[in-house]
């Protein structure tokens, strides 16, 4: 089964509408206001109602004190503080990383998966194809794709045997 994950930075349920069940949505904003408690429960409810997984970013604590489905901790998250909570036994944590060191330091932060970007994005984290590849032989962790898929390139994933991805564009 295909897991897709759309990370969002804002409620626009217009956008939110048009996913399946197999989409887990990811709140990912950085601003001091994203942790806005209120706003963060009003993604969570609607989610819920449309049988969508939702997680947030950056925020393991605010994330188990909400019940949400997990968290996400981005590639510049090098903290451990979250090993020592109680997590609730289907809370998953999953993470990013752009290289090895990065993947190790995800492993050691026991995250269940390990988003591995930018796959397509030619960004300064831009992997490719072959890179994309060797680094995710180097894990035993589940990889999820990240990183300027669209439409017209999804398919390319097959080439990796990957079928998991994540981004933001592909779902607007």
């Amino acid at each position: 089964m295909i897991r897709k994950y759309y990370f969002i930075n804002k409620l626009d349920t217009n956008n939110i509408n048009k996913q399946d069940k197999q989409t887990t949505v990811i709140f990912r904003n950085y601003s001091p206001k994203s942790q806005n408690e209120e706003l963060i429960l009003k993604i969570k409810k609607y989610c819920k109602k449309k049988s969508l997984k939702f997680y947030l970013s950056n925020n393991v604590k605010l994330a188990i004190k909400l019940n949400l489905d997990g968290a996400y901790i981005p590639a510049f998250n090098k903290s451990f503080k979250h090993l020592a909570y109680s997590l609730k036994q289907n809370f998953k944590i999953i993470g990013s990383a752009h290289n090895l060191k990065e993947i190790r330091n995800k492993e050691h932060q026991k995250v269940d998966k390990i988003f591995l970007s930018s796959l397509f994005k030619k960004n300064k984290n831009f992997l490719g194809i072959n890179k994309f590849k060797s680094l995710s032989r180097l894990t035993k962790k589940n990889i999820v794709a990240l990183g300027g898929i669209s439409k017209k390139n999804k398919k390319k994933l097959t080439l990796l045997n990957q079928s998991d991805f994540a981004g933001i564009s592909f779902f607007e």
